[in-house]
Formats: structure tokens, C-alpha cells, sequence
């Protein structure tokens, strides 16, 4: 298999074969058109039938500089001609994939992503195309989402608004009684449309790295204890089943534990949001120099084409997989910063009509 030569030994050698072309048209023109030259003056000197020796090397000595000066400037002609044609061939053959790239940028700004880099026979251009590949993937894959966050949240607005105009419009008009159950559909409503910005202004905060992060050392079984009473009170009867699967004498973990209590609610709210029957456990157990939690529910479950996308800011689940609201997608988004700011790791496994499993790992204290 043949190596492809780099960039810079390309750039060298180009520069070499220039000035190598330059030299040998200077050599042959020099070679084969001087003797020529000088012939002439000496077929001029014959005619002239020089008598003395010094009127004839005087007449030898310029016919020389005469043939070497035609010589020089058509070497200089010829050669900087080749020389420039070849550096121009290969100025273009380096620079065409740069200005490929150029165009891609440009159709990229005018919203079309479609167009990527082709591979290049130069490893560095080659590496930089692949790279740029990956990047405009991303962008467009970002701006995909940032648009089905758009049209999510527009739908979301739009719920909660629509209802507390309808109620407003109602009560002004006296059509309605003003009774305590409608002032208590009017603040749900409203605390809707409060988490939802809450939301937002977390994950924006989250992205630029400005959340404010407090480890200390603290017993993180309290705190599952909690949630797990706080949540089984809001289930039906009918709902999931609400477990702990953890020892009770936990070691304790360097964390923020009001990050700590939102990525765990973060999680056990798309849990419940995706079981309508069956379990939500929450397990614990000791990997030094972690301790990984984890949420397992027996839900719908997430598609193998889906899970690559799970964490990503602007991914949203698709309504068809409950019956529930499938959410904005932005806390599982924050979930995963949070835990990436204080050391730790998520992930998630899952299988369709199976469940799905959320687990994270905090740094055990020394």
C-alpha cells in the first residue's frame, strides 16, 4: 500500500521540483543555445578577417557576454514560465479543498447542511475534511433539535397560556364563579409555565458552566429515603411501585447534595413519566472510588436508535411512547451536566416494553 505523503513534505517537494525546473532550464538553455550564440559571433569574426589578437579577443570576449546574456534571459523567461505554472498547479491542487470548504461554510450559513467534504489525498487536508464532517454533522444535528425544541416548547407555552386566558376571559366576563378549585387550576397552570423557564435557565446555565457547584461530604440514604416517600405520595394507586435497593449504612460521598436530590428527581420524573405500571427502584452500591445510583423503572423503554440521543440538550422522546407529555427533554440534559460537574459519570441502558435504567456515579469520600 502506497503512504500518502504529508502536507509538508508536499509543500517541500514542490518547492524543490521549482527550484529544481528553474536550475535544469537554466542548464539546457545554457548548454545547448550559448554554443550556438557564440558560433554566430565567430561566423562574424571570420567575415570580418581580424588581423590582430586583441581586436579579436575583444570581439571573442562580447560575443561571449552577448551569448550569455540571450542565454540568461531565456532561461529566466522559460524557467520562471515553468516554475510558475507548475507552483500554480500545485498551489491549486492544495488549495481546491480548501476553498471547498469555503463554499460548504457559506451554504451552511444560508441553512443548507446537506453538502459535506470529500476525501482528500493529502492526510492533513483529509484529517481536516473528516473533522469537518463531524462538526457540520453536530451543527446540523444541533440545529435540528433546536428547532423540535422550538415547535416542543411553543406547544408547551401554548397549553398552560391557552387555559389561563380561557379562565381570565371567563371570570371577566362573569360567566364563571370565582371558586377556590379554579384559582388552584390558574397557579398550576402557572407553576407549569415557572418550571418550564426554570428549566431553561438551568440548562443555559448548566451549558456555560456557571451552576454553582458546593461538594461536601454527606449520607446520601436520608436523601433517597426522602424522595422515595415524596414521590410514592403523588403515584395512583394504580401506578408504579416505589422501592429502595440499597443498604441502609451507605459510605458517604463528596457532592453538592441539592445537585445531587435534582439529578435524582430529574430521573425518577421521566421514570414516572414513561411507567404507568410496574416498579421504580432505586439502587446504590459501592464501585470504589464511586458510588453509582441508579434508577430502574419497568416502562416503555427507549429505542436502540433513540439512547445515542438521550443526553443531548436539544433531544426530545417521541409522544408515542406514553401516554404521558413527553417532556421538553431538557432535564436529562442538565442531569448529565450536573453530574459531569462534580466527577462523576451517567449513563443509561434500556430495552423496548423492558425499562429502562439511569445510572450515575458520585466520588466516594476519603
Amino acid at each position: 500500500m502506497n503512504q500518502k505523503l504529508s502536507l509538508g513534505t508536499r509543500l517541500f517537494l514542490s518547492h524543490l521540483a521549482v527550484m529544481m525546473v528553474g536550475l535544469g532550464t537554466f542548464v539546457f538553455i545554457a548548454k545547448f543555445s550559448s554554443p550556438q550564440f557564440f558560433m554566430v559571433r565567430l561566423e562574424q569574426l571570420e567575415k570580418k578577417g581580424f588581423m590582430t589578437v586583441r581586436s579579436a579577443k575583444t570581439f571573442l570576449i562580447e560575443g561571449f557576454e552577448i551569448a550569455w546574456n540571450r542565454s540568461t534571459f531565456w532561461s529566466l523567461i522559460i524557467g520562471s514560465g515553468t516554475a510558475g505554472f507548475l507552483s500554480y498547479c500545485l498551489s491549486r491542487r492544495i488549495m481546491q479543498p480548501l476553498d471547498k470548504m469555503k463554499d460548504i461554510t457559506q451554504n451552511f450559513a444560508q441553512g443548507d447542511w446537506e453538502e459535506r467534504m470529500p476525501e482528500s489525498d493529502i492526510p492533513e487536508l483529509n484529517q481536516l475534511s473528516a473533522s469537518f464532517n463531524r462538526m457540520a454533522s453536530g451543527l446540523e444535528d444541533v440545529e435540528i433539535r433546536r428547532r423540535e425544541l422550538v415547535s416542543d416548547l411553543t406547544h408547551e407555552l401554548r397549553t398552560p397560556l391557552t387555559v389561563v386566558r380561557g379562565y381570565l376571559e371567563e371570570l371577566a366576563t362573569g360567566n364563571i364563579e370565582a371558586t377556590p378549585e379554579l384559582y388552584l387550576s390558574l397557579v398550576n397552570e402557572t407553576r407549569r409555565l415557572e418550571r418550564l423557564t426554570h428549566d431553561l435557565q438551568e440548562l443555559s446555565q448548566a451549558e456555560a458552566g456557571y451552576l454553582s457547584i458546593n461538594p461536601k461530604p454527606f449520607d446520601l440514604y436520608p436523601l433517597l429515603q426522602s424522595l422515595v416517600e415524596r414521590f410514592s405520595d403523588q403515584l395512583l394507586d394504580d401506578g408504579p411501585i416505589f422501592t429502595i435497593d440499597s443498604p441502609s449504612t451507605l459510605p458517604k460521598i463528596i457532592a453538592d447534595r441539592d445537585r445531587t436530590q435534582q439529578i435524582l428527581v430529574n430521573l425518577i420524573g421521566n421514570a414516572i413519566r414513561y411507567t404507568e405500571t410496574g416498579t421504580i427502584t432505586i439502587k446504590a452500591e459501592v464501585k470504589f472510588p464511586y458510588l453509582w445510583i441508579g434508577v430502574i423503572d419497568t416502562g416503555v423503554g427507549i429505542s436502540v436508535d433513540d439512547l445515542p440521543h438521550v443526553f443531548e440538550r436539544f433531544w426530545r422522546a417521541d409522544r408515542s411512547r406514553s401516554s404521558y407529555s413527553g417532556g421538553s427533554g431538557i432535564g436529562l440534559a442538565i442531569a448529565k451536566r450536573l453530574v459531569e460537574l462534580q466527577g462523576g459519570r451517567i449513563e443509561v441502558e434500556s430495552e423496548i416494553n423492558q425499562g429502562t435504567t439511569f445510572r450515575f456515579s458520585l466520588p466516594l469520600s476519603n
